[in-house]
């Protein structure tokens, strides 16, 4: 499923609490963004096109909540950008930001500790 920058805005607020109204959502993003209420409606009406959200009737408003896990949305995408720029491959990948001096110590660390659970049968 294909999420655009604000769709996926839209999906980090209901991920953080649900169900929300569009008020409720345009008062959570509207610090962030600099959106009219109609945008956040037009990116709601895309979302539940898409499938990625469900939207509940409770008297004369709607409750929006995610169908997309977050889990699920964030494997699609790591792997969408390890395929687009790195062939697939996650070595690339960690070298481009230890070459460019991103990995902390801390980093590192957790990097070897992932890697030994990964080893052990």
């Amino acid at each position: 499923m294909s999420i655009s920058d604000a769709e996926a805005k839209v999906m980090e607020a209901l991920w953080a609490i649900s169900p929300q109204t569009a008020d409720e959502l345009f008062t959570r993003i509207s610090g962030e963004q600099d959106w009219q209420l109609s945008t956040l409606k037009t990116l709601l009406n895309r979302l539940l096109n898409k499938g990625a959200i469900a939207a509940d009737k409770e008297g004369r408003r709607f409750l929006y909540r995610p169908l997309l896990q977050r889990e699920h949305y964030v494997a699609e995408q790591s792997q969408s950008l390890l395929d687009r720029l790195f062939s697939g491959k996650l070595a690339p990948l960690v070298a481009q930001f230890s070459a460019r001096g991103k990995l902390s110590a801390a980093d590192v660390a957790e990097l070897k500790s992932l890697i030994d659970r990964m080893e052990q049968p």
